[in-house]
């Protein structure tokens, strides 16, 4: 399927000219002024917009502000094709919200090369929005099965991500973990409702079903070939492996675990001891605090836990912002 592009220019010959070297790529919709712009980006809805500037009954720089002003149309890329050519001018057209800016007589190879850039940067785009939906749409499942679940998970991302800044990690990693980290417990999907919400200590048989999580984690995940679904997949399988070896599925040892699996183990469990679970209560953060230390070298690698207990204080206040928003869900409109 072609994708749609809006053509904006009260020439006609110029019109004729953007048909010419768009057409034989693009679907095509013309406007003839900015008010007709307006009306044909609610009605096409189209992947870009090539505006003029110069038009008797509106400008375009007032066209775009419109355009960005109104949320169906907002995320629009909006392309100037004008014969104005001032810094100023450039400058005028990029603070009304334009992506980017073609002087007239246009090039052919110009136009085609900006207008190839600027949508794959709206596929790049929709599909981080896909990525995000599909994380959402998790959680909501996870909700579904695990009411505690359900928040878990979006408070440990949190922490996850600001472990990693700490540890060193660039901001897009920071940011990628965060999105990745809510998903490292889906495996518990498959886990039956009797395990699952069983308000005591499971039995050697349980634990052996409750275990089988994080395979299916990674089972549910690795379809994928996405780099953020490989780091959530890498963070189901292994969020339970322990510093010194002892844990599951596959007994590694120190760095052997994925340093992303290592990072989610920490704030998994300050999570699990520090909120309500079916099986105990919350604990005091000093007992938090002091059970994750003595963990460190067994369960935790040290270094992280020497950074966790670093910025505590960061990560206290997005515990109180998850507080918040839950304690504003539960009370009534």
């Amino acid at each position: 399927m072609l994708a749609t592009l809006l053509i904006v220019d009260d020439e006609p010959a110029n019109l004729a000219l953007l048909r010419q070297i768009l057409s034989p790529k693009y679907s095509l919709v013309f406007a003839r002024s900015g008010r007709e712009a307006l009306a044909a980006a609610l009605k096409h809805r189209p992947a870009l917009i090539l505006l003029d500037i110069e038009m008797p009954d509106m400008d375009g720089y007032t066209a775009c502000r419109l355009l960005k002003a109104d949320p169906l149309t907002e995320r629009i890329p909006v392309i100037f094709v004008t014969s104005l050519s001032d810094i100023g001018d450039e400058t005028a057209g990029f603070e009304a919200g334009a992506v980017d800016y073609i002087i007239k007589p246009v090039s052919p190879a110009i136009v085609h090369a900006r207008v190839r850039t600027h949508l794959s940067l709206v596929s790049a785009k929709q599909l981080a929005d896909s990525y995000h939906d599909a994380i959402y749409m998790l959680g909501e499942a996870s909700e579904f099965k695990d009411a505690e679940t359900g928040t878990h998970i979006w408070r440990m991302a949190a922490y996850s991500s600001a472990l990693a800044q700490a540890a060193g990690w660039e901001a897009s990693a920071c940011q990628q973990l965060a999105l990745a980290a809510p998903m490292h417990d889906i495996g518990k999907l498959g886990i039956p409702d009797a395990i699952l919400h069983k308000p005591g200590k499971l039995d050697a048989d349980e634990w052996g079903v409750m275990k089988t999580h994080s395979r299916v984690g990674y089972k549910i995940l690795s379809k994928s070939t996405s780099p953020l679904l490989q780091m959530a997949a890498t963070i189901a399988h292994y969020h339970h492996e322990k510093w010194d070896g002892s844990g599951y599925p596959d007994g590694l040892i120190g760095e052997a675990i994925p340093e992303m699996a290592r990072i989610v183990a920490v704030a998994d469990v300050f999570d699990a001891l520090s909120t309500v679970r079916p099986y105990k209560q919350i604990w005091p953060l000093d007992r938090v605090m002091e059970t994750l230390q003595s963990s460190a070298g067994s369960h935790f690698e040290p270094r992280l836990i020497d950074h966790f207990v670093r910025i505590l204080p960061q990560i206290l206040a997005i515990k109180e912002a998850w507080q918040m928003r839950v304690a504003e869900r539960k009370t009534p409109i």
